[in-house]
């Protein structure tokens, strides 16, 4: 039996957040809502709720394993070892993303976010994108910050107007892009290539990576200019919010 004791921990999330139970999270599944990610319980032999998890997987829908403590600290209902956390956006088909924009005779202005941890980051990096036009952010199903309320303060409500794309893997993503016409740059402070002397022509997407790895190898394979923001001060490198809004600003001039 669960224990009553009174919750001295962190506060607990608003329980509109969240659904809880193999019944709950299945018909979540059932009814098309937006879940941002799924905490179960460690080790457990259940076949409903490994059966459940299966699903889970099938929708691209992120999974952390987690002790019970972890789950009791998000409620003590009867959880039966399984917490859904629906997302406040819904997310969209990278596809008809580029081909609404196509349609409606628009240049797709594309961000993908790869491996960007920091809700804050995160959140301001799509600040910015909504700011330039972007079309929409692409985040990965794994590896990338939680789309939360946090999120959206950081980004000042740009993530509710913003469409957000999330995809299985970033580097499949931006092989369908090319595919598409649209020219794939990644941000690196290594590069040679200066983006103030880079010119554009075409519809672009800008990679942005982790501000201590960088744009991973897989990704960075991908992208067809590697394109670095000179600076004169002695500090290595931007935040990596900041530095989505400079290399944003200067692609779209080199295109007008």
């Amino acid at each position: 039996m669960e224990s009553k004791q009174p919750y001295t921990g962190p506060k607990r999330p608003s329980e509109s957040t969240f659904v809880f139970g193999i019944h709950p999270v299945n018909e979540a599944l059932d009814t098309g809502k937006d879940i941002e990610s799924v905490i179960v319980i460690r080790s457990s032999h259940n076949e409903r709720l490994n059966k459940l998890l299966g699903r889970v997987r099938a929708a691209g829908v992120p999974i952390k394993m987690v002790p019970r403590e972890k789950l009791n600290a998000l409620t003590l209902k009867n959880h039966q070892g399984i917490v859904a956390m629906l997302s406040p956006i819904t997310y969209q088909p990278l596809e008809e993303i580029v081909l609404g924009a196509f349609e409606k005779g628009e240049s797709p202005i594309l961000i993908a976010a790869d491996g960007i941890t920091d809700v804050r980051n995160l959140g301001a990096i799509a600040r910015s994108a909504e700011c330039f036009g972007a079309h929409a952010l692409i985040v990965p199903e794994r590896g990338s910050a939680a789309i939360n309320d946090g999120a959206i303060k950081s980004s000042s409500g740009a993530l509710l107007r913003l469409p957000v794309c999330r995809v299985s893997k970033i580097s499949a993503s931006l092989a369908y892009l090319k595919q598409s016409g649209v020219t794939c740059i990644a941000l690196s402070e290594k590069s040679a290539e200066d983006i103030n002397t880079f010119k554009l022509e075409v519809p672009f997407c800008l990679v942005l990576g982790d501000e201590g790895f960088g744009v991973s190898t897989d990704v960075i394979e991908q992208c067809d200019h590697r394109l670095k923001i000179p600076m004169d001060g002695d500090t290595s490198s931007l935040n990596v919010s900041v530095a989505a809004g400079i290399a944003l600003y200067a692609l779209k001039a080199s295109k007008d």
